[in-house]
């Protein structure tokens, strides 16, 4: 199913964290415009309309972003939102992800299976280790060139799901009538994202049990104290299970 992505390894931490740092810092010293990338989701979607596919499901959310309108110029909060878009665009695409669209200061992916991965460790590790590397950029990449022009630094809420979603196209025109996936995984990786504290990785039980044994490892279950969380599992009709990522990114 995966058969366009590209198949090299994802760049190393550093590697990619020294390429972000110059485009942001062009973006902001010389109006630096990012060059537009390939739609490889349209073509992809318009390809697959209306089939079913499992996919595990990423929404990455800006933290703050009202305050930060309210205090700098908006052509300086233009340039640093699309920047930050664009940037988390790139990680999701060095995953082997694909990317479907921005919303406001929020950027959706979405991982398919592939069809000889039966289980979908491959499409889950590839969501969770590109999450990792989305809050290492923009901490060690992205925050360090806002931090020369004193702006503020940048924080997000990660949250992942994996299900089953349909490939919808919204008119008859096959090239330019717009497509767009539903399903319960899309619903429920944004309200896990919505949970999340900055700079922290939430993720669904149904991506936990997808993952390798050594990720698997880096997560806990979340204990809810009230009724912070009431959506119940699609396939034990239990309360969802919800888990996050051990590392303390968030401050």
């Amino acid at each position: 199913m995966n058969e366009d992505k590209n198949n090299d390894q994802p760049l190393d931490s550093e590697s990619m964290i020294l390429e972000t740092q110059k485009r942001v810092w062009g973006a902001l010293k010389k109006g630096y415009e990012y060059s537009g990338m390939v739609d490889e989701s349209d073509q992809f979607l318009r390809k697959n309309v209306f089939l079913k596919l499992d996919m595990v499901i990423l929404y990455v959310d800006l933290v703050g972003s009202t305050t930060m309108t309210l205090e700098m110029p908006a052509e300086k909060i233009a340039i640093i939102i699309s920047s930050f878009a664009q940037e988390m665009a790139s990680v999701i695409r060095q995953y082997h992800g694909y990317v479907l669209k921005f919303v406001g200061d929020a950027v959706i992916g979405y991982f398919v299976l592939d069809e000889d991965d039966i289980y979908g460790t491959g499409a889950a590790d590839d969501a969770v280790n590109c999450a990792k590397s989305m809050i290492s950029v923009i901490q060690k990449g992205i925050n360090p060139i806002l931090n020369q022009y004193d702006y503020p630094d940048l924080m997000v809420k990660i949250g992942v799901d994996f299900g089953q979603n349909i490939v919808v196209r919204y008119g008859a025109d096959i090239k330019h009538s717009q497509v767009d996936l539903i399903g319960p995984s899309m619903n429920i990786a944004s309200k896990i994202q919505n949970l999340a504290k900055p700079d922290q990785i939430l993720i669904g039980s149904d991506v936990l049990i997808k993952l390798h044994p050594d990720l698997q490892k880096e997560f806990t279950q979340i204990i809810w104290k009230n009724t912070e969380w009431r959506y119940r599992s699609r396939l034990t009709g239990k309360i969802y299970e919800v888990y996050e990522h051990k590392e303390q990114f968030f401050r």
